[in-house]
């Protein structure tokens, strides 16, 4: 495996290069053009200024997270074959400048969803956290506003400000959108992608839905073995792969996270890996990456990716914000870094016990 960070860009991100290059075992990042809107193409100018900027710290952009899927290919509108185009050009101007990795989402309207974005926990940091009496209690239109005094000035990846001003024109073009509408529009995008995507060895790796389960009424498809397992059935290429999350597959208790990383070895292209703690079903809080401090077997996890073969990029998903850092809530340097440290002993850990278990 490759350990990585995600970085949202020189103009976006508290962290820095630098300081991303100083953590062990770190030597690559998980970017984004993060001023492009869903459904613009990507120069190719663009992202070699792009790789510039991280090669220039001694880095390598080891993919891309993400190459966002507009709302009229999720929903299958007018403009869907026209922003395909657009997909395709991007995805091979990536490929020119030999980056092989791509994550992205097929989530109708919000990208993510929480409820909190600065749950404050016993020990003082504060957490991103979720739960579903608040999110029946709330307008989705006014969803945004709701956490925009928390973000710290950043903005939201999925949530950008010029987006959320048109929530109501997008909940209506998905006003017809069933789950089986959905899985066919995913179908039809990624067969429509695959020829780039052999071309230039582009693996693609859907990350799954968060939480896992309908919000507002909205589809949900990419959130369990079956549905994700159906997925890779019906688009049978290894390029079409999937982003291992296990903080979003995890917000259903019935998900058994390493069973689920098994029945899919050789089609992970990319690992997220975080804990949650729970406090009932449908309300629980990001926790620190320990598998003490949340609900998760962090090692069975870790051990369930060795054992498949797993050797993309894995990166600590969300942190906890910490030591008084402000940053975009979840993506502070501190608790991300200590979340790679740990990571990277698991799988030392693992590998070494493997090594001397062999005959």
């Amino acid at each position: 495996m490759e350990m990585t960070l995600r970085w949202y860009g020189t103009n976006y991100d508290t962290v820095k290069l630098w300081q991303i290059r100083q953590i062990p075992g770190v030597h690559g990042v998980i970017t984004t053009l993060y001023n492009k809107q869903a459904g613009e193409l990507w120069e190719q100018s663009e992202i070699q200024a792009l790789k510039k900027d991280v090669e220039a710290e001694g880095l390598k952009i080891a993919g891309i997270e993400s190459v966002n899927v507009s709302d009229a290919i999720k929903a299958a509108t007018a403009d869907r074959d026209e922003h395909i185009d657009n997909y395709i050009k991007t995805l091979e101007n990536l490929g020119k400048e030999d980056i092989h990795m791509v994550c992205y989402n097929f989530m109708p309207v919000f990208d993510w969803t929480r409820t909190e974005l600065a749950r404050k926990r016993a020990d003082g940091s504060t957490v991103l956290a979720y739960t579903q009496e608040a999110v029946d209690a709330i307008d989705p239109e006014k969803m945004f506003e709701s956490l925009a005094g928390d973000t710290n000035g950043s903005v939201m990846p999925g949530w950008e400000p010029e987006r959320m001003a048109h929530v109501k024109e997008l909940f209506e073009i998905y006003k017809d959108v069933d789950e089986d509408k959905l899985f066919e529009n995913i179908v039809y995008f990624l067969k429509a992608i695959m020829p780039v995507c052999n071309k230039y060895d582009i693996k693609m790796a859907i990350h799954p839905d968060d939480p896992a389960w309908s919000v507002f009424g909205l589809p949900r498809i990419i959130n369990n073995e079956k549905n994700i397992l159906k997925l890779m059935k019906a688009v049978d290429d290894v390029h079409n792969g999937v982003t291992f999350c296990s903080g979003s597959y995890g917000t259903s208790l019935e998900n058994d996270l390493p069973h689920m990383i098994r029945a899919l070895e050789g089609r992970i292209h990319f690992a997220h890996v975080r804990n949650l703690k729970f406090i009932s079903p449908t309300n629980f809080e990001e926790s620190a990456h320990l598998s003490s401090d949340g609900t998760f077997d962090m090692y069975e996890i870790v051990k369930a990716l060795y054992e498949t073969g797993f050797d993309g990029p894995i990166r600590p998903d969300h942190g906890r914000m910490i030591w008084g850092e402000v940053a975009m809530p979840g993506y502070g340097l501190y608790d991300r870094a200590l979340g790679a440290t740990y990571i990277n002993g698991l799988w030392e850990a693992i590998e070494k016990t493997n090594q001397e278990n062999r005959p």
